[in-house]
């Protein structure tokens, strides 16, 4: 069969107090619809339709390269007004998914399931049986158990609130009959809007099957009107995405103080501290150590590496045994070489750093190419900018850098040379050999330090 998917996102979210559509909302680093546009194609449907409305224009700015269509709901007049919005588009459809974009965490998995178990031509919808059903649509069956109606929450009498049994929005339509229902929808009701629950209504007058599919984990479907709500999706989100590391075999100290913004993977024996924030593409290899606080953001860490805490590691290969921080920052175009070790303190930008080197206490590297067995002295930097361009320093393998040097670049050092401490570097060192540049040192005798006067 023909499917479309038809994503809700117009509603303004008063209650969320946010200039922000309801929509941009951020759950795991990424705004609600980015979630639910990335499910639905996983899906593989004919086409996916988003319909907008308040901030339709910034909606759609974010996604410049989403593979859907857009529509725009003039006004706010409930879903059934809503879906009316991209009946144009949905010509040559056999059915259409429903689904909304402030609901993100419905799995590609369930909404196969509910695809292949809805019969064609039938309408099928979602429910749940809860514990707690306050703000739902209640499920009305008839005598032999059958789907009559749906009830929203705040137009059900009072026998009818006691249901447990809700509908949790998400619906698949034939298309052919579709325009007939939604044009016989009527706002006559307690928020004065067209609902789309109502077309369950004329499916039954038509004679078309009203098919409910039941959620296992009705979490799934939870959907966000407030930040209350939101923060408790983050949560939610966040337990799914560390269940499936801990599959992979993660090892955390504490479950509920880990956020993941991204993709993550890991291999064996890994563990993480508390605090730890990982967002964009992270890969973890074996046996990898995760300090409290560390940030890791688009890197790749190797076997056995040891990232001490409140380390920030963005944009960077680190190979396997180094050791980084604590209180480190890795940037963006950095490769750390097999058992090098970044210190307290230490900056390393754009540059490479070789095996076994190492950078412990207080110094910035950038633009620079280190070599193998190299020894960066406390208070070293690379002075790799000019005022106008960066320049890069190359430094041969096993070079002794004594503390508090300057390596003004572009400038390179050879293979084994040592730099005394406290020089400033402007010119070629030679490999081998001491290089230093230091005035002589002498004392004035008798000299008085300038004292103030006492009052």
């Amino acid at each position: 069969m023909l499917t479309d998917i038809v994503i809700l996102a117009a509603g303004q979210g008063t209650r969320m107090r946010s200039g922000l559509p309801k929509v941009l909302q951020a759950l795991g680093g990424k705004p609600m619809l980015a979630h639910v546009l990335a499910t639905a194609a996983e899906l593989s449907p004919r086409r996916i339709h988003v319909v907008t409305g308040f901030g339709g224009d910034a909606v759609q700015a974010v996604f410049p390269d989403a593979q859907a269509i857009w529509w725009t709901q003039a006004q706010q007049l409930g879903t059934g007004d809503a879906l009316k919005s991209a009946l144009p588009g949905l010509t040559g459809a056999d059915r259409v998914l429903v689904l909304y974009g402030d609901v993100p965490l419905l799995t590609v998995a369930t909404l196969r399931e509910f695809l292949q178990q809805t019969p064609a031509s039938a309408l099928g919808l979602t429910t749940a049986s809860l514990s707690a059903p306050h703000g739902y649509g209640r499920i009305l069956r008839d005598a032999d158990g059958q789907v009559q109606g749906i009830r929203e929450h705040k137009d059900c009498q009072p026998d009818e609130r006691v249901i447990r049994e809700v509908n949790l929005g998400m619906m698949i339509l034939p298309v052919a009959p579709l325009q007939g229902w939604l044009q016989g929808l009527s706002a006559r009701n307690a928020q004065g809007e067209m609902y789309l629950t109502d077309v369950v209504l004329a499916a039954r007058a038509d004679g078309y099957a009203v098919w409910p599919f039941t959620l296992v984990d009705a979490t799934e479907a939870l959907g966000v009107n407030d930040p209350m709500q939101l923060a408790d999706l983050e949560r939610v989100f966040q337990r799914q995405q560390l269940r499936a590391l801990q599959m992979q075999g993660l090892r955390v100290a504490d479950p509920a103080r880990i956020d993941i913004r991204g993709e993550v993977t890991c291999g064996q024996d890994c563990w993480v501290d508390p605090n730890v924030l990982f967002v964009g593409e992270v890969h973890l290899g074996d046996r990898v150590r995760v300090g409290s606080g560390a940030i890791l953001q688009d890197a790749r860490i190797g076997d056995d590496v040891e990232i001490l805490p409140y380390s920030l590691i963005e944009g960077a290969r680190i190979a396997a045994g180094a050791r980084i921080g604590p209180f480190a920052r890795i940037r963006p175009g950095t490769e750390i070489g097999e058992a090098a070790h970044i210190g307290n303190y230490v900056e390393v930008k754009a540059s490479k750093i070789g095996a076994g080197s190492k950078a412990n206490h207080l110094s910035y590297i950038g633009d620079a190419e280190i070599g193998t067995g190299v020894n960066v002295g406390a208070g070293t930097i690379t002075c790799n900018y000019d005022g106008a361009n960066k320049h890069r320093t190359i430094i041969g393998n096993d070079v002794f850098i004594g503390s508090d040097s300057q390596l003004v670049a572009p400038v390179t050092v050879g293979d084994g040379a040592t730099i005394g401490a406290g020089s400033t570097i402007t010119k070629e060192v030679p490999a081998g050999g001491l290089t230093l540049s230091r005035s002589p040192q002498r004392t004035i005798p008798y000299w008085q330090r300038p004292r103030r006067e006492k009052k």
